[in-house]
C-alpha cells in the first residue's frame, strides 16, 4: 500500500492509538489525548504529536471534522490498521487469541445445536452478542442437495407442474412449458424412472447422467429418456439460482451509533432485505479463502451500506463450505475481538456439526 510506505514507525504508533481511542469513544482525538495514551508520548510533546498528525492527514489517513476538533481516522486508516493487526511480526488476528471467556461463551452457545441451518442461526445470535454489530450467517447454495422424490402433474397440453423434494427437506415446484406434449402415462413413467434411478443423487449430477444415457441408448428406452430429459432440464434449469437461507441478529446494535435518521432507515431496510445480504456476502466472501476478511467498501455493491464494514469468513465442515458467517457494523467496531470471534467460529464449524461423543 502506498500509504504504508509513507508512514514512519512513530506515525504508525500514533495512528494506531488514534484509531483505538476513536473506536472506544467515538470522539475526535487530539494530540494531548495521544500523549497521555502513549505514557507521555514516548518522549514526544503534544506539539510534536500534532505535527505527526498533520502529516498523517496530508497522506489521507486522518481528517478533521470541525475546525477546533481533534482528528478522526479515514477508511484508508482503518484498512491499514486491520492489515497491521493481521500481519507483521506479531499478528493479533488468530482464533487462538480469542479470550477464553469468549471461547467458552461460543462453545456453550452451540451445545445441543444440531444441523447446518440450526448452527448458522445460532451463529448470527452469538456474533451479534460478542460484537457491537449485526451477526449474519448464510447457508451455502444448495448445490449437491440430494434428490428424494419427484412428481409431475399435467396442467394443460404441454404444461406440467413439477415438484422436487430433496433430502434436506427443500421442496421446489415449477410450472414447465414443454417443447411438446406428454401424456399422463409418459409423465408417470418419467417420474418413476427418476425416483428409481436417481434417489440419493445430487440434483446437479442427474442432468449429466441423463444426457449420457440419452447419448448411449438407441431403443424404445430412448423415448422414455427423451421425456425424462425434457422434464428434468426444465425442472432444474442450468441457470437456476441456488436457494440460500440467511440469518440476521442484532440489528438494534446499529441504532445506538451516531448515524442520522435517514441513513439509519436505509441501512435497516437493506439488512431486512435478506436477498440483498446474500448478494452482498457472495460478492465479497470466497468459499475458498482461508482467513477472515474485512471489507470497507460495501457501498460499491450496496450504496445504502455506506459507513458500514463487513467482517466475515466461510464456514467449513469436512473441507466443504457450509455457508458464510460474519458481522456487519460501523467502522468503530472492535476489529481484533470481532475478527478473532469470526475466525474461531468458522474454524470450529466442523466440530459444531459433528461434536465428539
Amino acid at each position: 500500500m502506498a500509504d504504508a510506505e509513507r508512514v514512519t514507525a512513530r506515525q504508525r504508533a500514533i495512528l494506531t492509538a488514534i484509531i483505538e481511542s476513536y473506536i472506544e469513544t467515538g470522539e475526535p482525538v487530539g494530540s494531548s489525548t495521544i500523549a497521555r495514551l502513549q505514557h507521555g508520548g514516548g518522549g514526544m510533546s503534544p506539539a510534536t504529536i500534532r505535527n505527526e498528525m498533520a502529516e498523517l492527514a496530508d497522506v489521507g489517513l486522518l481528517e478533521q471534522p470541525h475546525t477546533s476538533a481533534g482528528r478522526v481516522p479515514t477508511a484508508r486508516a482503518f484498512r491499514m490498521y486491520v492489515e497491521q493487526l493481521s500481519g507483521g511480526a506479531h499478528p493479533r488476528i488468530d482464533a487462538a487469541r480469542l479470550p477464553a471467556r469468549s471461547r467458552m461463551h461460543i462453545d456453550s452457545s452451540f451445545a445441543g445445536v444440531a444441523g447446518t441451518q440450526a448452527v448458522l442461526e445460532r451463529t448470527s445470535h452469538v456474533l451479534a452478542t460478542l460484537s457491537s454489530g449485526v451477526g449474519v450467517a448464510i447457508a451455502a447454495a444448495t448445490e449437491g442437495d440430494m434428490l428424494e422424490h419427484v412428481h409431475f402433474s399435467r396442467l394443460a397440453p404441454a404444461r406440467v407442474l413439477a415438484v422436487v423434494v430433496t433430502r434436506s427437506g427443500l421442496v421446489r415446484d415449477r410450472v414447465l412449458a414443454l417443447d411438446h406434449d406428454l401424456s399422463l402415462l409418459e409423465l408417470e413413467t418419467a417420474a418413476n424412472f427418476l425416483n428409481e434411478n436417481f434417489r440419493g443423487w445430487s440434483v446437479e449430477r442427474v442432468r449429466s447422467e441423463i444426457a449420457r444415457l440419452v447419448e448411449r441408448e438407441r431403443s424404445e428406452y430412448q423415448r422414455v429418456l427423451n421425456a425424462v430429459q425434457q422434464l428434468w432440464t426444465k425442472t432444474v434449469p442450468e441457470s437456476a439460482v441456488p436457494i440460500q437461507t440467511v440469518y440476521v441478529e442484532g440489528v438494534a446494535n446499529l441504532i445506538g451509533n451516531q448515524i442520522d435518521g435517514d441513513r439509519l432507515r436505509e441501512m435497516l431496510a437493506a439488512l431486512e432485505a435478506k436477498q440483498r445480504l446474500i448478494e452482498l456476502l457472495n460478492a465479497y466472501i470466497d468459499s475458498h479463502q482461508e482467513s477472515v476478511r474485512v471489507v470497507f467498501d460495501l457501498e460499491e455493491h450496496a450504496p445504502e451500506m455506506q459507513g458500514l464494514v463487513l467482517i466475515a469468513a466461510p464456514a467449513l465442515a469436512a473441507g466443504e463450505s457450509r455457508g458464510t458467517v460474519g458481522v456487519i457494523g460501523t467502522k468503530r467496531i472492535d476489529y481484533e475481538n470481532t475478527m478473532n470471534a469470526v475466525s474461531y467460529i468458522s474454524q470450529v464449524f466442523d466440530r459444531m456439526l459433528h461434536p465428539t461423543e
